[in-house]
């Protein structure tokens, strides 16, 4: 553990390292228990809070067609501290909301830190879009993307109080980047623990196509790079998505690494392309991966009566992380989130189908990559929901993992582009 402390204290240095200085927009705002942010949603679309009259609240949300903009141009613009909010989790002040928080380990489970992030990410949007005339929001805002949470401490304390403080720091036609801090009391003071950067869009009010949001106005040199921030972040995901190696053939570097690793696992004895041995410690990829189905109950749905986002990246987190502590031997710590993608909401009552895999390790990390899919059992038809991205510290060095088949090569090289640029970025 005194090893690990060390690698820990210069790699999750600061999940702010190299970012942008923070305008204080904490003045005036009252903080909200954290118990309230799902109150506050459902109140602002009208969403019931009984299943059983789901279908009746939706029904109404069609009449607020008629609220929505025709254009971005006739919506009154934003500042970024008129979305900014403030949530307590009283953690050391209400030890009776500790136990849901509470892991075997005696730290915070980071799986309900997801889930409380997702809620927060999109009560800020549907506050940076209030109109005060309007009782109810005809906006349906869900989350598009998490494009990186960074955590700056291994341990999350389940006796001190948290706060999560967050605005919209970016805006397009009709989507709204955000960013959240979360912070720790000790000793009086709150220090941070992470820093997240989500992406929502706006829908109408049957979800089914886009909505325009209320313009962005930055109003200070601080705020301006926050912005251009958010524009470059566009531009780079775009520049990723099209460098996908589902869509572009390795770079020569990255094939020169997959031949490397097919000679190096090559039966000398036998000179033949199908006979391999694994080096020492070594694992193979097909024997470092964990799957597991979850049956999406009511109790699990958002506002929109579909499985609610923070709740899949809960269960895709947990079996992540039993698949690290699995190959590495030892208890791992989260260090990144990135790149989630919501690809397609997930209905209630579906099969949730989850498959977690090493795909990359370097000394003491550990890239796991989490597949989300649903499974119909009426057409018996699979269809993805969902790709996670988690990187773990373990407390030891842990086996390299290795490829065998072309397919596991590719996603080797995908942890690999995933890894590098966690480890550049913090």
């Amino acid at each position: 553990m005194k090893k690990l402390s060390s690698v820990l204290a210069r790699t999750l240095t600061s999940g702010n390292s190299g970012s942008l200085s923070l305008p204080d927009m904490s003045e005036g705002h009252l903080p909200i228990h954290v118990n309230n942010v799902r109150s506050r949603l459902r109140d602002i679309v009208g969403a019931s809070a009984n299943w059983r009259d789901h279908v009746q609240a939706m029904q109404e949300r069609k009449a607020l067609h008629t609220l929505l903009a025709k254009r971005q141009e006739d919506l009154p613009p934003r500042r970024m501290k008129d979305s900014y909010l403030e949530v307590i989790l009283p953690l050391g002040s209400q030890p009776e909301i500790r136990e849901k928080y509470l892991n075997v380990h005696n730290s915070v489970r980071f799986g309900r830190i997801l889930e409380d992030l997702d809620s927060l990410g999109v009560l800020i949007c549907y506050t940076h879009t209030k109109q005060e005339a309007q009782p109810r929001s005809p906006l349906s805002i869900v989350t598009a993307l998490v494009d990186k949470i960074n955590l700056c401490k291994k341990i999350i304390y389940p006796d001190c109080d948290i706060k999560f403080t967050g605005n919209v720091s970016w805006v397009g036609k009709t989507s709204m980047e955000v960013k959240m801090h979360m912070l720790q009391l000790h000793d009086g003071d709150y220090s941070p623990v992470l820093d997240a950067t989500f992406v929502m869009v706006a829908r109408d009010p049957e979800n089914k196509r886009p909505a325009f949001v209320n313009p962005l106005i930055p109003e200070s040199p601080e705020e301006e790079e926050i912005f251009k921030q958010g524009e470059f972040n566009k531009t780079k995901r775009i520049d990723f998505s099209t460098a996908s190696l589902l869509k572009m053939a390795p770079t020569a570097e990255e094939r020169n690494i997959v031949h490397d690793i097919f000679l190096n696992t090559l039966d000398t004895r036998t000179v033949s392309f199908r006979s391999r041995v694994l080096p020492p410690n070594s694992v193979w990829m097909e024997d470092a991966k964990l799957k597991s189905l979850q049956i999406c109950h009511p109790q699990e749905r958002n506002i929109f009566n579909r499985i609610f986002g923070g709740f899949l990246m809960r269960k895709a987190f947990e079996l992540g992380w039993a698949t690290a502590c699995s190959c590495g031997g030892s208890r791992p710590f989260i260090v990144s989130v990135d790149d989630i993608m919501f690809q397609r909401p997930v209905e209630v009552g579906s099969l949730l189908l989850l498959s977690a895999q090493v795909c990359y390790t370097e000394k003491n990390y550990i890239q796991v990559r989490v597949h989300s899919e649903v499974y119909d059992a009426d057409t018996r038809e699979h269809q993805t929901t969902n790709i996670f991205h988690f990187t773990f510290i373990s407390e030891k060095e842990v086996p390299r993992v290795v490829p065998k088949t072309y397919g596991e090569s590719m996603l080797y090289l995908d942890g690999k582009r995933h890894f590098t640029a966690t480890v550049k970025e913090i």
